[in-house]
């Protein structure tokens, strides 16, 4: 029912692909109109509203890596690699 289409980004110039999935989901939610600008464009726009995050690097509490957290780490808490994060929230 969808086909792929290459659409041109009123930001950058380049072209994109809007994918049969993208728009089938647009659809789905009822957006009437194509996307504007390509994906890293429209991350561009979207961190530039709400203004991009600092993060804060420490040790990883269970591999001893390099964690970085969108928060500042204290001495008494933990803190996780996101793979190590990953793996502490499957397990409950």
């Amino acid at each position: 029912m969808y086909e792929d289409k290459t659409l041109v980004c009123k930001d950058c110039g380049q072209e994109f692909v809007f994918t049969a999935g993208e728009q089938e989901f647009y659809a789905e939610k009822g957006f009437e109109n194509e996307p504007q600008r390509c994906k890293s464009c429209r991350q561009a726009r979207k961190a530039a509203k709400t203004g991009a995050r600092e993060m804060f690097e420490g040790v990883c509490a269970a591999c001893g890596g390099v964690a970085r957290v969108p928060f500042t780490p204290r001495e008494d808490q933990p803190i996780y690699c996101s793979e190590c994060f990953a793996k502490q929230r499957a397990e409950g």
